[in-house]
């Protein structure tokens, strides 16, 4: 079959026109042949996303942005594709984030495990944006900029009072106690010097004495051992006995049983060796006084009187 000229050029405008569809859809990431959903999402600020950039799931690109347009004054609504495929809530939130440090920025639909309605073409999701790389830096260098400032604030006033405390009469003591500790140290060297000469000098006694130290410490353990294995068990046990014995022997006499205690308890003894001091007393007084009494020599065997009393 023969095709004419019209329909031949019919055909070619046909195939140019569907090449240019698809030339235009390509260029503005849309791809004709996978079906998708259309969702919106309202942002005061895109943070630099344009058409084409990608829309992820989990970081797997799902679509893309396909036109940014003012909306209620300085409002920015971003109108994006998703396959549909990728099923979430319609509460979900359609994140603007950084890719890399160069990679510029992208759109991330972050799923919603509430298990509300799921979300379909032309919905309008919840909208925010990431913190950079560079604002996470700039919080961290103010942060730390804030405590630098704080620590030479800190610093600038502890040196102000070392400065306050530390006048001309105080460094100039100073100076003369770090005088004074390197003498002290210099008499300290010289000392350990003279030990140092002292202790090799007299180096024999001293072995001798250690040696003499060591073996009185031996022999302090070896009367420690006798004591030990001695018979020091009976020994408490019978200085226990007499005094268990002491004991019975007091509470005996506490109670007035026996001789002891009749003697410590009745004064009768002590008043009849009284009366006998006396009459003994008064006898001496008396053979004193009159001996004739009591000692007479007679040598023709004269009769002694007889004693009166007086």
């Amino acid at each position: 079959m023969k095709l004419n000229n019209e329909l031949k050029t019919g055909i070619l405008v046909v195939f140019g026109i569907g090449l240019f569809v698809f030339g235009f859809s390509y260029l503005k990431s849309n791809d004709i042949f996978v079906s998708d959903r259309t969702f919106y999402a309202i942002y005061s600020d895109v943070e630099g996303v344009v058409n084409g950039t990608p829309v992820t799931v989990n970081g797997l690109p799902v679509g893309n942005i396909q036109n940014i347009s003012f909306h209620d004054g300085n409002q920015l609504i971003v109108k994006f594709r998703v396959e549909n495929d990728i099923k979430f809530s319609v509460n979900s939130v359609a994140q603007i984030y950084e890719t890399g440090l160069i990679g510029g920025k992208a759109l991330a639909i972050i799923p919603s495990n509430d298990k509300g309605p799921e979300a379909v073409s032309n919905d309008t999701l919840k909208s925010s944006i990431a913190p950079g790389l560079t604002d996470l830096v700039n919080k961290k260098i103010t942060n730390l900029q804030v405590k630098i400032e704080s620590m030479v604030m800190s610093a600038d006033s502890v040196l102000y009072k070392i400065n306050r405390v530390f006048d001309d009469s105080t460094r100039s003591n100073l100076r003369k106690s770090v005088s004074d500790f390197n003498l002290t140290i210099s008499d300290l060297k010289e000392t350990s010097s003279i030990i140092k000469s002292i202790v090799q000098t007299n180096k024999s006694d001293v072995n001798l004495t250690i040696s003499n130290v060591s073996k009185i410490s031996n022999d302090l353990s070896s009367i420690s051992s006798t004591l030990n294995n001695g018979d020091l068990d009976l020994t408490f046990a019978n200085f226990k006995k007499s005094s268990d014995d002491l004991s019975l022997i007091l509470k005996d006499i506490n109670k007035g049983q026996g001789t002891i205690s009749k003697l410590i308890s009745n004064d009768s003894l002590f008043n009849n060796l009284n009366d006998a001091s006396k009459s003994i007393d008064l006898l001496l007084e008396d053979i004193r006084l009159n001996p004739k009494r009591y000692i007479h020599f007679s040598v023709f065997g004269k009769k002694n009187k007889p004693y009166k009393s007086k």
